[in-house]
């Protein structure tokens, strides 16, 4: 079964992961685009950092300047839910990670989409068939899981909820492949997908080795990338995505999965309760300097 065409998307929450998948929209898929967020200073930065992120493909010549120009042109920025969503043809949810706040905003946004809209959450761990269910069409909700930063990052995990329709998978199958992203198909609607099942214990355990004292956060991030291959440490990927972020997630894996093997580390715990999010607040395992740089001190 074929998908539809899309030519209009709204995204919600223009934070780290929303403003990076709203650019991407309008940069690469060429969509027209909304991006919401609850408060005009969320909107603000969000649309300051896809500023930024334009200015560093045209410093590195993979963008010229006119382009640039009529990417930010693309994007609208907006408070408001209604203006946000209407004639959008997709809604990519970007919104804290948060199942209580998560479907209540569903369940607002159920209110204004257009009949066949789809719905798809960049959740990393939370239910889709949950999500799905404060909507009045759950066969239109999917999730489509980008990665860290969405401008550069070539995966977005497709996740099918309970009640998934095959048209809805193949709508943002197509989606994807606009933006120019590879994609997996997570078939079961079960916490974490794919990656972050993976990736999250490895993470937790990274933190567990500085908490007990095994080695400096430096050394276990040298460890990884030059033992196992990858290409940044997992102290220093905490750091990027957020460590509330992988709290979060570690709890809804706890909380769904009933093992013990998932329970976040003491120290991420912390962290976490002492503001120390990683980039996006200065500071986390490493020095960053401002929220929202790219190099650790």
């Amino acid at each position: 079964m074929s998908g539809q065409q899309i030519r209009k998307v709204a995204v919600i929450g223009a934070g780290l992961m929303g403003h990076g998948i709203a650019q991407v929209s309008a940069q690469v898929a060429g969509y027209e685009v909304a991006l919401l967020d609850v408060k005009q200073e969320f909107v603000d930065r969000g649309m300051s950092m896809v500023r930024d992120s334009l200015a560093r493909f045209v410093s590195k010549g993979a963008l010229d300047g006119q382009k640039a120009d009529a990417v930010l042109a693309r994007i609208r920025p907006t408070t408001d839910m209604k203006s946000a969503l209407e004639g959008a043809q997709l809604v990519i949810e970007a919104a804290t990670e948060d199942p209580k706040l998560k479907l209540e905003l569903y369940r607002r946004v159920s209110d204004h989409l257009a009949p066949g809209a789809i719905l798809a959450s960049n959740t990393s761990s939370i239910s889709i068939t949950l999500l799905a269910s404060a909507t009045t069409s759950p066969d239109n909700v999917a999730g489509m899981h980008f990665f860290n930063p969405p401008q550069l990052m070539p995966l977005v995990e497709l996740i099918r909820g309970a009640k998934t329709s095959d048209a809805t998978i193949e709508t943002i199958r197509g989606v994807a492949k606009q933006m120019g992203k590879e994609t997996v198909l997570c078939k079961k609607d079960s916490p974490g997908f794919i990656v972050n099942r993976i990736l999250v214990p490895a993470l937790n355990e990274a933190t567990l080795l500085v908490n007990e004292g095994v080695a400096d956060p430096e050394d276990i991030d040298k460890a990884i990338t030059l033992g196992l291959n990858w290409p940044m440490g997992p102290l220093k990927l905490l750091d990027y995505v957020g460590l509330d972020t992988a709290l979060g997630i570690s709890e809804v894996f706890m909380s769904e999965l009933e093992d013990s093997k998932y329970r976040p580390s003491p120290l991420l715990k912390r962290m976490v309760r002492a503001g120390l999010l990683g980039r996006k607040s200065g500071k986390g395992f490493y020095e960053w300097g401002s929220p929202s740089s790219t190099k650790a001190k």
